[in-house]
């Protein structure tokens, strides 16, 4: 099972995400219109165009859903009671149509469950970067983990 257990978890450990991913028009376009968002700075090129940036920014909900996407192999898989929860979650710079993204996750929190012995909860910072090395989406992430049994 690729993902960790709860007590296989140490604060401070650190992991760097395979594989990288390149936006493309369709996963815009796709993730707009699956959540129904209209907004013309992600899907008319001739408003964004108009706009400071230039031209169309990816829909910040992409961004963060590969985000945790990519992190659940080497974090969460098959390993995972629940997520508990998304905090602070920031944009700190934009995302265009052919920008390379990684993410890296590191663990800033555990904690045993009070209402669940036989499993504990994990808090993941979990960051993406852009080609440039930017700093694109981070948020935290609260996850009730399994123990290994025995």
């Amino acid at each position: 099972m690729p993902g960790r257990y709860f007590d296989e978890w140490t604060v401070g450990d650190r992991l760097e995400h395979q594989p990288h991913r390149t936006v493309t028009e369709t996963d815009n376009l796709l993730i707009s219109t699956l959540t129904h968002n209209p907004q013309p700075l992600h899907i008319d090129a001739e408003y964004a165009g108009a706009t400071e940036f230039g031209r169309i920014v990816v829909n910040g909900t992409f961004t963060f859903a590969l985000m945790v996407g990519l992190s659940v192999g080497d974090t969460t898989l098959g390993t995972l009671v629940a997520n508990l929860g998304y905090d602070k979650v920031r944009m700190p710079k934009p995302v265009f149509i052919g920008d390379t993204l990684r993410a890296e996750t590191e663990v800033i929190g555990l904690k045993d469950s009070s209402s669940r012995p036989e499993a504990g909860i994990v808090t993941f910072e979990h960051r993406m970067l852009n080609q440039r090395d930017e700093v694109v989406c981070v948020c935290e992430r609260t996850a009730l983990m399994q123990r290994r049994a025995g």
